[in-house]
């Protein structure tokens, strides 16, 4: 309903499946992107090796994904998992080596944290300018434990936990 209504309804389709064993043919894509999906996804090498599969050679991937970017323990809940056993972040340095042994080639690394520090900071003035969160957001996505979440999730970028990383990659010319 959402492709629709930003007028892509026509461009889009969703699939809901594992993402570590698709449905798609050796080589279908040109280009795949994943955006916070690997928090959710213990087994990084297969996830790597299936993305790797499923691009053409000269390929390009771009991962979006919250990784963990200090040693302390996080807060929970948080947007994508309640607690500490449901959460499946890694560092850019696994998701790197997954990338790599899958035959991938890293081309860019970028810690978004400051970014989404001033996300977040916009968010909250925006629902209290209006006197709380607009109609459509993230707060539907997470019910009603959202506040409790969001304010996780920016202690814990803000305290260098984690961050959103945005890693680019390229499928080398092998299989």
């Amino acid at each position: 309903m959402l492709c629709t209504w930003v007028g892509l309804g026509d461009r889009v389709t969703l699939e809901q499946g594992d993402a570590t064993a698709t449905h798609y043919a050796e080589g279908t894509f040109d280009k795949a992107f994943m955006m916070h999906v690997g928090m959710n996804i213990e087994d990084k090498q297969a996830l790597a090796s299936e993305l790797h599969r499923v691009l053409r050679p000269g390929g390009q991937l771009g991962v979006y994904d919250i990784m963990r970017t200090g040693d302390a323990d996080l807060v929970f809940p948080v947007p994508w998992a309640t607690t500490a056993s449901e959460s499946r972040v890694s560092s850019p340095g696994e998701y790197k080596a997954a990338l790599e042994a899958a035959g991938f080639r890293m081309v860019a690394e970028h810690d978004r944290g400051s970014f989404a520090l001033e996300f977040f900071a916009e968010l909250q003035a925006r629902a209290g300018g209006a006197g709380g969160p607009a109609p459509l957001g993230l707060h539907i996505l997470m019910g009603e434990t959202a506040p409790e979440k969001v304010r996780n999730m920016i202690a814990n970028v803000s305290q260098q936990r984690i961050a959103p990383v945005e890693l680019i990659a390229e499928k080398t010319g092998r299989g």
